[in-house]
């Protein structure tokens, strides 16, 4: 019997733009999987405002990538390059919130056609793509990330580098409200974004910002701003109708469409193979479908035969013992998450004159050191400056940072990318959880934020674990300011 590892994959697409090793593999067991090149992913083109032409790449090009992808070994994660709406709330929802001004363009739903209304019909595969695809987005993120050099990987010292790492994923138009059009995707598709461009079913690529994430259920939600859509794509674009997942049979018929390879849309079809499936690292039990769910769909959509949305694509099952197992999460536990960071205010990355910081030294609690000592995952604060917004809020060294503003934090990474959006001055809510008798108790605290210090960031990173270190093995130091 063999005892190779199954995978889960989520299904992002990472290009990564520095020179590394065709065809290594990197293993974890929920890994985002990573596609090493010394080239660049298919261009869609530079977002800027108003609408900009989309750039196809040369298709001889495109197959031979795709080959070298095949031989190479290298696991990819589901979303090629981590979802909620009262979707179809555009057309259904009268709240003051979602109601759009006479003077502002509105959408139609997938579900409104020139003959008529699909709602109730079951549809083949070529009319629910022909109905669906105006409301599929392909999302491009670009990002800058540390990277371990070339003579580090052997052993012979060397310093981590800076590389541009550009990832692709899918997303689903779920509504507008009076000033952005909002899209559902995966909360690992955007993470760690610098930038965000949205790619439209007419091939016009605009920039987009991200409305509110969670990272527990692996939503998101971004934005575009409405003013910068032009009159003609916004008739090409729908918003996606919500279907009930719940009543969702085991065989029954589904259709998965999203950004395969970071390539544009494409559309698989399979059945729904299991329903209320768990699996590790994910808060919610997922749809199983066989459905193809490649690199580039997570965030893309799982369709009924009605052209509703049944759940949003995210992960896939990888091995080489292993066919057709993919996953996504429920439309039914998508929706209420939706709805919230649909509500939130959009926020774009602060200047760097305007940069925060909280004022603490900490270390990374991740899923394992959480279950090993019995602790909530998040940012453990080892030390907490004298004088700062931290000691002034009243954090202590020892509570655990769970949440920024109301979204999940699982380590002292998501708290520096939380905080990348917020001004100094700001004030903010963290969720602490707080040692009690050998229990841990959550608390709400208001801080309001200092300006950064980048100097004193740097120097603090070994003093964080060093002060970590003295207590907990194996821990990785972080320092924030």
């Amino acid at each position: 019997m063999s005892d190779e590892r199954y995978e889960i994959q989520q299904t992002n697409q990472n290009v990564y733009q520095a020179n590394e090793t065709e065809g290594e593999n990197f293993e974890r067991e929920y890994e985002k999987g990573a596609r090493n090149s010394s080239e660049t992913g298919p261009e869609l083109g530079k977002p800027k405002k108003g609408k900009k032409p989309y750039l196809k790449e040369n298709h001889k090009r495109l197959l031979k990538r795709a080959a070298a992808l095949a031989l190479s070994g290298v696991l990819l994660g589901g979303a090629a390059g981590v979802s909620f709406v009262a979707v179809n709330r555009i057309a259904q929802d009268s709240s003051e919130a979602e109601k759009v001004v006479s003077s502002t363009p509105t959408l139609q739903t997938a579900a409104d056609t020139k003959d008529g209304n699909i709602k109730g019909q079951s549809l083949d595969v070529s009319d629910i793509a022909s109905a669906t695809m105006p409301s599929i987005v392909s999302i491009t993120n670009k990002s800058v990330q540390e990277v371990q050099n070339y003579f580090d990987m052997f052993g012979m010292g060397g310093q981590m580098q800076e590389q541009e790492v550009e990832s692709a994923g899918s997303g689903i138009i779920v509504g507008q409200n009076d000033t952005e059009l909002l899209i559902v995707t995966n909360n690992h598709v955007v993470e760690n974004a610098d930038t965000l461009s949205v790619a439209f079913v007419d091939n016009e690529v605009y920039e987009a910002a991200i409305k509110g994430t969670d990272a527990d259920n692996d939503l998101a939600v971004v934005a575009v701003k409405l003013e910068e859509i032009s009159d003609d794509t916004m008739s090409e674009i729908k918003a996606i109708q919500l279907g009930d997942s719940e009543n969702l049979q085991v065989g029954e018929q589904v259709v998965a469409i999203g950004n395969a390879l970071g390539y544009g849309q494409s559309v698989t079809t399979g059945i729904v193979s299991a329903v209320d499936r768990q699996l590790d690292e994910a808060s919610c039990n997922l749809i199983q479908t066989d459905a193809a769910i490649n690199p580039g769909n997570s965030g893309g959509a799982l369709l009924n035969m009605q052209g509703q949305l049944v759940g949003i694509n995210s992960a896939k099952l990888a091995s080489t013992e292993v066919e057709g197992m993919g996953y996504a999460i429920p439309v039914s536990v998508a929706q209420p998450i939706m709805e919230d960071l649909m509500s939130r205010t959009t926020r774009e990355k602060v200047s760097e004159d305007q940069a925060s910081s909280i004022g603490i030294k900490g270390v990374d609690v991740d899923s394992e050191t959480a279950e090993t000592y019995g602790m909530p995952q998040g940012a453990y604060v080892a030390e907490v400056n004298e004088g700062s917004a931290a000691e002034k809020a009243g954090l202590k060294e020892g509570m655990i940072i769970t949440k920024f503003d109301g979204t999940s934090v699982k380590s002292m990474s998501d708290l520096k990318a939380q905080l990348a959006y917020y001004a100094a001055g700001e004030t903010v809510n963290l969720t602490v959880s707080v040692a009690d008798n050998g229990e841990y108790q959550e608390k709400d605290l208001q801080i309001t934020l200092d300006a950064a210090d980048k100097t004193e960031e740097t120097n603090s990173e070994q003093e964080g674990e060093n002060s970590f270190q003295e207590n907990f093995q194996g821990f990785q130091g972080d320092g924030l300011w």
